[in-house]
């Protein structure tokens, strides 16, 4: 292909080759299974971009309108930027770039403040302003060492189900838990009928317990499916896709239903967050062992004095932040964040002495409360230009919990 990488937007016309183009830099190939068909068939054609060669996709990224939570309960419109990909012929081109450039432009037309992704490796995206802003791990827990050191009580009532039947009881105890939890992707209905933005696992053979409250309205769910393998020596084991609950104690309750379910060896919950009480509750505190720990969901600030505005904050204080924005340097800038009894104003500034100056992709990462400031300063990630201003950044963007986002995309 010539010098001059030519960007072009999607169609819904586009819609088999984008998704032919986009499996082989992953390694696959076009699968009809409802797993593989989960992501594919939700995708929002009049958001992707693409690169031809020759009448050929060879290039392509996408995304999807998702409504974010932030601290302080707001629920942030952002692009899921998803299907990024450049043929294995293609690399070493600029193919990326060129993509990714006119993408972000894209977004700011549309004006979104926040995009959001999940990174496949962890050096491709920072120098693009990505920076990764939650946690999540993957416990296993054996069924034997899985007492709790106090009973839950609970009034309410379980309920099983197959997963198949179960998507409208889902929906509606997922809206409600990421209205409230920070991190939390929105789960429009386009997807839950095209299964995408959870999980990535096959419908039909997937059960899920519903918990319902004393006047049996639905208030939590766990799916989940158990895998045999005890020819191989591993015993069964029940595999837990996610536990969603506005409620701790709701979210107690269905851990424990399926720690005590029968002929099961070894519970392994998936997405688990990193402070988690689940391992609490245990008598063995030891019995929860943290088999992966991963980043999950990266965080872009398109417009920094908007996104930041956006979110709640603990307390009151004055922070100056001068940002760094190699991959989009009008976007740059020193932004004065005045924040009182939660509430914020952010706006860009010419003369303001700045207290911290940091990369836009870092500032992403500390955006859902998950990273602090501190730990960035200690590890060369930013400077602290103003005795004590990471200390005051820390206390003003701190959560009670860490955020969690329980969607793939």
């Amino acid at each position: 292909m010539s010098g001059d990488v030519q960007v072009r937007p999607t169609t819904q016309a586009d819609h088999e080759a984008f998704v032919r183009a986009a499996l082989p830099a992953f390694g696959t190939v076009p699968d009809e299974t409802p797993r593989a068909k989960q992501w594919w068939h939700a995708l929002e054609m009049d958001r992707g971009l693409v690169v031809e060669d020759d009448g050929h996709l060879v290039a392509t990224t996408g995304a999807y309108t998702f409504d974010l939570t932030v601290p302080g309960g707001r629920q942030v419109p952002v692009a899921g930027v998803t299907c990024v990909s450049v043929l294995p012929t293609h690399r070493r081109r600029g193919l990326f770039t060129a993509l990714m450039r006119r993408q972000l432009q894209d977004l700011r037309d549309r004006g979104e403040a926040v995009a959001v992704l999940l990174a496949s490796e962890a050096t491709i995206y920072r120098r693009c302003g990505y920076g990764p802003a939650t946690t999540a791990q993957t416990w296993t827990i054996e069924t034997a060492r899985g007492a709790f050191l106090e009973p839950v009580t609970d009034d309410g009532s379980l309920e099983l189900r197959e997963r198949r039947d179960a998507t409208a009881v889902m929906a509606e105890v997922y809206d409600a838990y990421a209205r409230v939890r920070h991190g939390a992707l929105g789960r429009p209905e386009r997807l839950w009928k095209a299964g995408a933005g959870m999980p990535p696992v096959s419908t039909e053979h997937r059960f899920v317990i519903v918990h319902r409250d004393t006047d049996g309205v639905p208030d939590g769910y766990a799916s989940y499916a158990i895998h045999d393998d005890r020819a191989g020596g591993n015993g069964r084991t029940l595999i837990v896709d996610e536990v969603v609950a506005s409620q701790e104690r709701v979210r107690a309750v269905l851990a424990r239903y399926c720690l005590d379910h029968d002929l099961v060896d070894t519970v392994r919950f998936a997405r688990v967050a990193a402070d988690d009480p689940l391992r609490w509750r245990l008598a063995d505190i030891r019995a929860a062992q943290t088999v992966r720990s991963t980043d999950w969901l990266w965080v872009r600030l398109l417009d920094v004095p908007a996104a930041l505005a956006a979110r709640g904050y603990t307390g009151s204080g004055r922070l100056v932040l001068q940002v760094e924005d190699p991959f989009c340097p009008d976007l740059s800038g020193t932004f004065a964040l005045d924040v009182e009894d939660g509430e914020a104003k952010c706006a860009r500034v010419e003369d303001a002495t700045p207290d911290l100056r940091l990369d836009v992709a870092d500032l992403g990462s500390t955006y859902l409360g998950g990273v602090s400031f501190t730990g960035l300063v200690l590890g060369g990630r930013a400077d602290e230009l103003t005795p004590g201003a990471a200390a005051l950044a820390d206390r003003l963007f701190t959560t009670r919990t860490a955020p969690l986002c329980l969607s793939w995309f």
